[in-house]
């Protein structure tokens, strides 16, 4: 059976959203929510989550190149956490080492939405 994902691209101002399925493990990019020191409005994500439907929600882990953590990782748990909390859906973390670097490769334009899109299709990889 096919299982919508909602993932998510944390960041301190923009957290990029896409949204992918199980059946082609392919996501795409949604929107870009906007963040002050890494909490978006969450109503926006309760909308995103009510629209999509998603039985599996996924965030991004920056870690440091040499596999530690940094601020931003914990930042990123925290997230994950309140997700959870407030969405009552499991979370997964997966590393997004290089996605906002690979994104801007891609495309200038809502980088922090294609970088979420790649998070979803590595952890779509791994299943």
């Amino acid at each position: 059976m096919a299982s919508v994902i909602l993932a998510f691209d944390f960041g301190l101002k923009h957290i990029g959203v896409a949204v992918g399925q199980t059946v082609t493990r392919s996501a795409s990019p949604l929107t870009t929510l906007t963040a002050k020191n890494g909490k978006p409005n969450w109503s926006q994500v309760a909308s995103l989550v009510r629209q999509w439907r998603p039985n599996q929600l996924i965030v991004g882990l920056p870690l440091n190149m040499d596999d530690s953590e940094s601020d931003m990782s914990e930042r990123a748990r925290k997230f994950a956490g309140k997700l959870h909390e407030t969405t009552n859906i499991e979370v997964s973390l997966v590393d997004e080492r290089l996605t906002s670097f690979a994104a801007r490769q891609i495309s200038a334009d809502d980088n922090h939405a294609l970088a979420a899109s790649l998070i979803a299709e590595s952890w779509l990889g791994q299943i």
